[in-house]
């Protein structure tokens, strides 16, 4: 006699195997519907930072033709046509360099300060015709080791440090060494540097300042000189 077997309905180690596999199981597909909207936002974000690299990658490689000094100029020293030359730069207008097409107005102009060949012109370097530029004065200081730094050549821009001329313990061309004396501070320019300075062991700085601080350097009981950064304090 022969035993009827039941099969089952449903074949439940399929089903559990092909859940664990991934082919079934309504959650994992809602999953992967709500990652949609993330990958397509992550993908536009990438999209938008390459082109602002690109973008920003032109503007760098972007070059003009400007104004260079060619051969030094000597502050209050009239500028010609040979003391230029052309360079290629990034095109920055934060700069403010003189464009080659305006070698004309440029020519017959003074140099403000000392030029070293390489200079990239700007506004600032060029003056009138005059020398001085109006406003300023050009003043000689006779100056000992110690009052100046070593180093120190035409071009630079330094800190002067006055101290009174009734201040205790300073005398003329010396620097004051009384505690809490009183100090000014002015800015200049060096147009010159002498070594030969007045015969005396001196050395003779030449500065272009403020006309208003004219009357202040003549009065000083002492004088020290400290470089500085173009522009700094």
């Amino acid at each position: 006699m022969t035993r009827a077997v039941a099969s089952p309905l449903v074949d439940l180690e399929g089903a559990r195997a092909g859940t664990s596999r991934g082919e079934r199981g309504p959650w994992r597909a809602g999953r992967r519907r709500r990652r949609v909207p993330y990958l397509a936002l992550g993908g536009l974000l990438v999209v938008v930072c390459v082109l602002g690299f690109a973008a920003a990658t032109v503007r760098l490689g972007q070059r003009v033709s400007v104004l260079a000094v060619a051969q030094p100029v000597a502050a209050g020293q009239r500028i010609e046509a040979a003391d230029l030359t052309q360079v290629s730069a990034a095109d920055d207008p934060s700069l403010g360099l003189i464009p080659v097409s305006q070698a004309a107005s440029v020519e017959g102009c003074t140099a403000v300060v000392p030029l070293l060949p390489g200079t990239l012109l700007t506004g600032r370097l060029i003056g009138d015709s005059a020398f001085p530029p109006p406003g300023q004065v050009v003043a000689s200081l006779a100056v000992k080791p110690g009052q100046y730094p070593q180093g120190l050549a035409a071009g630079a821009h330094v800190a002067v440090f006055l101290s009174a001329a009734n201040a205790p313990g300073s005398t003329s061309g010396q620097t004051s060494t009384g505690a809490g004396a009183p100090q000014t501070r002015l800015s200049a320019v060096v147009l010159g540097v002498d070594p030969r300075g007045d015969g005396q062991g001196s050395t003779v700085v030449t500065l272009l300042l403020g006309a208003s601080d004219a009357g202040p350097l003549a009065g000083a009981g002492g004088v020290v000189l400290m470089q500085t950064a173009p522009g700094g304090d």
